[in-house]
């Protein structure tokens, strides 16, 4: 239950976080081009002397002004890297990211067993010294009055990424180490699925899947 809850917890903050990310790139996009458009809006019209044109592209400019996004840009940076650092403890989960296997392949069943074990033991160490780095660094930043340039947010709590992410994702190498060891199986990512969307070939009559060459000469 409690992992369950974790999972779920894990997924809907990526989702918000890219999401929002998403969401509030596009809303400064808009707003930029506005901006442009009503300048160029309220210059036609006194170049042609469309008074009412101009003022009205004057007033959208002016109303449009007054709303202040210029830290729209600095926010996304952070969610995108919080979305990155627990994004790569789920791509561990998952088993997703992308990893070189040919000399492993070719060892025997007990030499790779061992191999992969190491393997993810390390990834579980690495994690965690970089986890252990993180907190200290936070820690002493909390104890400055540094802030971040546009959301004066206190630095310690966008870097709070570093320390939650990684140790997040070490609990998760051990978690996949701990499956491997009891059943010999990594998790395992299809990159042709896609949720939602059934895996069985629809048949058609006429139409062979899976190139049947013998069932194409029945058919006729």
């Amino acid at each position: 239950m409690l992992m369950r809850l974790l999972d779920r917890l894990e997924e809907t903050l990526i989702a918000t976080l890219i999401a929002s990310a998403t969401a509030l790139i596009f809303i400064a996009v808009v707003h930029r081009y506005s901006l442009t458009i009503a300048i160029d809006l309220s210059k036609w019209g006194r170049a042609h002397e469309i008074d009412w044109l101009a003022r009205s592209g004057r007033s959208v400019f002016e109303f449009i002004r007054h709303i202040n996004l210029t830290w729209a840009q600095e926010l996304c940076i952070y969610m995108f890297v919080w979305m990155a650092k627990f994004g790569a403890a789920y791509g561990v989960r998952t088993g997703i990211h992308v990893g070189v296997d040919v000399a492993t392949q070719k060892l025997a069943p007990e030499n790779r067993y061992r191999v992969v074990l190491f393997s993810l033991f390390c990834g579980a160490l690495f994690t965690f010294v970089i986890g252990s780095l993180g907190a200290q660094f936070v820690y002493h930043m909390s104890q400055t009055d540094q802030i971040s340039p546009d959301l004066e947010w206190p630095a310690w709590m966008i870097y709070l990424a570093i320390p939650c992410g990684s140790y997040l994702m070490s609990f998760r190498f051990m978690q996949v180490m701990w499956s491997y060891a009891r059943t010999g199986e990594l998790p395992h990512h299809d990159h042709g699925h896609v949720d939602g969307v059934s895996d069985e070939t629809p048949t058609v009559p006429g139409i062979v899947a899976h190139g049947d060459v013998s069932a194409v000469g029945a058919t006729r």
